[in-house]
Order: C-alpha cells, then structure tokens, then sequence
C-alpha cells in the first residue's frame, strides 16, 4: 500500500504539501490505514479521523439499458477524495425488482484491506404513516454480528423523522427531513439534533447530480457530515442512516 509522507517544514513555520503518494488500488486512492485504536470495532477506525463521508452510487449501465434494478455499489469517500470504504448491497434480483425503494436489504461495507467492518440489515417494512406499526428500521453491526446500533423511523403525519440507538435501544440522536424529498437544482437536507431536537449535531445531505442523472437514473450521491469527536459507533450508525434514507 505504499507509505504516506510526511509534511517537510522550512524556516518562517511554511509546511510543504505533502506528496501525492497515496496508497492505491487499480487506480483508486484510498486512505491511509489508521493505527488500531483500543475498544474500537476494527476497521472503524478510519471514521476518528475524519467528519464527512461522501456516498457515491456507482452507475450501472446495464441498469440503464434494462430497466431492471441491480445490486447497487457504493463509494465512501472522505472529504479528500479518498476512498474509505467500498459498500455492495446483497439482495436477490426478485426482491430488488418486486419491492422496489421499501425492499429488505443487506448492505456489506469493507475497508480498503478486504474486511467487512460494518453490516446493515433492514427487514421489510413499510413507509407510510397509514402504517405507524410497522416503519422502517435498521440494524448496523460493527463487526458482523455485533449490534453498535439502530436506526428506527419515526411515526409523522408529513416529515420524515428518525431515532439513531445505540446498541441498548436508548435514543441518541434524532433525524429530521424535508416534507418534499424530491426537489430539483437544489441539495435536500436531513438535520441530525440533540435527543431533545434543540441543538445541531450534523447533516445527511441528498446531493443535486444534475438533471440528465436525476431523470434517467437512479443513483444518488450523500454527504453525511457530524462532529469529530463523536462516537465512532454513532458515526457507523449515521452511515446507516444514510443508507435507509
């Protein structure tokens, strides 16, 4: 994986940019593998150095040319364009076409050694506040089979509102969107607040891809952004989140 250099100081306190020899892999730039850091799931600890993760859906032309739904890819990228975590959906080709947007999924995401450090797992449900008994929910491991956390929709008669748990059930952070979820030429924003919504702790922003891409494709770009010092388990669970918005 190469190594990462180090930033050259010279007199008058100026800091030389340090050079572009990134580890890579088939011509991705990835970030450089952190130190393991104690009681810290492994491979998470990519996630205490940085505060925005950006989620790129990779476009399959044979979606395209089909119409049929395939197993979706997905980017995590830092806020230098470097790749931290590659996610592929496991789902059936009936499940995918027959359930649409609302279907069960598995999402598997892996670092940049091959690990699968973070499982998602969202059960069928539905979505409508006709249906207040049976809303979406997700589960995030941090390593498969342990639950860190949960994220869990809340009942609203138009916005949409979720719950992010953490692996006792207890409520951490809440999940607030925009009544219209589709807009054009423009970011939709979902604010992530304090338990008792009065205080901003981040974002998870749906991000304009453009009107050719939004019309005749399905793939979406996140950005999810929240504090570095959180915990990093909240912040495999915000991934989640993301995921089942």
């Amino acid at each position: 994986y190469g190594f990462q250099a180090q930033p050259m100081g010279f007199p008058g306190g100026f800091v030389a940019p340090p050079v572009q020899n990134q580890p890579t892999m088939g011509g991705t730039i990835w970030m450089p593998i952190p130190p393991s850091i104690p009681n810290c799931p492994p491979g998470l600890e990519y996630l205490t150095q940085i505060d925005k993760v950006l989620i790129h859906q990779q476009l399959e032309l044979l979606e395209i040319v089909t119409g049929f739904e395939a197993s979706n890819k997905y980017e995590l990228k830092n806020a230098l364009g470097q790749r931290v975590f590659f996610a592929t959906e496991d789902t059936d080709c009936l499940t995918r076409n027959c359930c649409g947007p609302s279907r069960p999924f598995t999402i598997r995401i892996v670092d940049n050694l091959g690990r699968e450090v973070i499982t998602l797992q969202r059960p069928l449900r539905c979505s409508s506040c006709c249906w207040p008994c049976c809303l979406q929910e997700l589960e995030v491991q941090a390593p498969p089979g342990t639950p860190v956390g949960y994220v869990v929709q809340n009942w609203h008669v138009c916005l949409p509102k979720f719950t992010i748990q953490d692996e006792k059930r207890m409520d951490i952070l809440k999940i607030t969107g925009p009544c219209v979820v589709c807009r054009c030429c423009e970011d939709v924003n979902f604010e992530v607040k304090s338990v008792d919504e009065t205080c901003a702790v981040g974002r998870i922003s749906k991000q304009w891809t453009g009107l050719v891409q939004e019309m005749f494709t399905d793939t979406d770009n996140f950005g999810i952004s929240f504090p570095m010092d959180l915990d990093v388990k909240m912040k495999a669970v915000m991934i989640g989140a993301c995921f089942l918005i």
